[in-house]
């Protein structure tokens, strides 16, 4: 148990939380938490789990998107009069997919100093340990609830050649991931459920295939859907021979490199060294 107080500088802390193991809030968390004059809290119920393991004892309040039009000049106040407060979720990093950036926009343009104490992030764990491209995602939040415009966000993200991730709720999972499979195509994808807890659990495969698993086996808790890029398309030499031969009788050279690189997904450059080769009877 970390014990240890200090005095704060004053400002808005905006602390990450566990998503899950209690053991993964950080020690600088715990000690600012400690600390502050106040924690603001998604649900002070939640929250108060976290404080009573740490025997943390700040007093709590609740901020949240249902409230935080009225309180948040009040706030807003306390921090220019030298408070130091923390800002928590009810699981991870405040701000993703949670409630906070009215206030931290509003902390800083009241000249308030706002700094961020990282730790877990749901997003980021699933990342971390889900085998999909990690070196570019496009972090895509919650998809809308109704399905008109689900389908049409969805359909928007098509064009994006990085690994996609959503968060989801359980009773939503099986629709998301059929509007999924009908947007992007029948994509490898991963399902993450309880990160960090006792049933944690990836589950892999085509995007129909873990829909139709879990039609079967409804999920329960916090999920994280990771979507792969889709695979570049192959072509032998012989098809990117027909498709050149076809094309360069009414194209010329250029235009039918750049539809053969479109159509069979092979680079441009190749493509037209290609139809030189066959324009000059190689």
């Amino acid at each position: 148990m970390v014990d240890t107080a200090i005095t704060l500088e004053p400002g808005l802390y905006v602390t990450a939380t566990p998503i899950g193991n209690l053991g993964d809030i950080t020690y600088r968390a715990v000690v600012a938490m400690k600390s502050a004059d106040l924690i603001l809290c998604e649900d002070t119920r939640q929250t108060a789990k976290l404080c009573a393991a740490y025997d943390i004892r700040t007093p709590r309040s609740p901020y949240h998107d249902h409230n935080g039009d009225r309180v948040r000049p009040g706030i807003i106040k306390k921090l220019q009069d030298g408070a130091s407060i923390c800002l928590v979720s009810d699981a991870g990093t405040p701000l993703i997919s949670d409630p906070g950036y009215k206030l931290v926009r509003d902390a800083r343009d009241a000249g308030v100093k706002v700094m961020p104490l990282p730790g877990p992030c749901a997003a980021i764990a699933a990342m971390s340990a889900g085998g999909a491209p990690s070196d570019q995602f496009f972090f895509a939040g919650f998809p809308p609830a109704k399905s008109g415009a689900r389908s049409k966000f969805l359909t928007g993200l098509f064009d994006i050649a990085v690994t996609l991730v959503f968060y989801e709720t359980g009773p939503r999972l099986v629709a998301s991931l059929h509007a999924m499979a009908a947007a992007f195509g029948d994509r490898h994808a991963a399902v993450a459920r309880e990160l960090t807890k006792m049933h944690e659990d990836y589950r892999e495969g085509p995007l129909s295939a873990l829909a139709e698993h879990y039609d079967h086996t409804p999920a329960k808790g916090e999920i994280v859907i990771i979507v792969h890029p889709d695979q570049p398309k192959t072509a032998s030499p012989e098809e990117i021979d027909r498709f050149l031969v076809d094309a360069l009788q009414t194209m010329r050279v250029k235009d039918a490199a750049n539809a053969a690189a479109q159509s069979l997904g092979i680079s441009r450059s190749i493509a037209y060294s290609r139809a030189l080769q066959l324009k000059d009877g190689a």
